[in-house]
């Protein structure tokens, strides 16, 4: 087992469900390339220029200006990793964008005609999903910051300053 482990760098359950995973995914594109094959090339490669040459440079490069305001933050504080409580928020509000976009930015003409639904609430709602996605965040964060901050006043040690601050 050592020797498989040693080899394939993880162990045996981990590769059973990346070979499970690579099967239902081959089964998916299989039946999906046999109704509408020409639409899921366009959707495949549309996908991945989308996502590779204006996505990712876009969201590789977001934290930066939340991480040049923060930085010049007051030292001393305890050290509590802040970025990831703007980036998930972030990542999930737009997440909900991308998949939704027709409706929140009502572009989706034939919905309201196709459902009798009407499309005037989402983004209302969008946008009260966001909130509470930060509000969630800011909430956790200020608790995690207080957790440290006692800890740190327990023991009587001054609070470590955050990574990556100047003094």
């Amino acid at each position: 087992m050592t020797r498989f482990v040693r080899w394939y760098g993880s162990g045996p359950l981990h590769l059973l469900a990346l070979l499970a995973s690579f099967a239902l995914t081959g089964y998916a594109v299989v039946r999906l390339f046999d109704t509408q094959p020409l639409r899921v090339a366009v959707w495949f490669v549309g996908a991945a220029v989308l996502h590779d040459l204006v996505l990712l440079p876009l969201y590789s490069l977001a934290d930066l200006p939340a991480r040049s305001v923060l930085r010049h933050r007051a030292t001393g504080g305890p050290a509590v990793p802040w970025i990831n409580h703007l980036r998930v928020p972030a990542f999930l509000s737009g997440l909900l964008l991308l998949v939704w976009f027709p409706l929140v930015l009502r572009l989706a003409s034939p919905y309201t005609r196709d459902t009798g639904l009407s499309d005037d609430v989402y983004l209302g709602r969008w946008l009260a999903i966001t909130g509470v996605l930060f509000a969630g965040s800011a909430v956790l964060f200020a608790l995690r910051l207080r957790r440290v901050r006692r800890a740190a006043r327990t023991r009587g040690t001054p609070p470590a300053p955050e990574p990556g601050a100047t003094p």
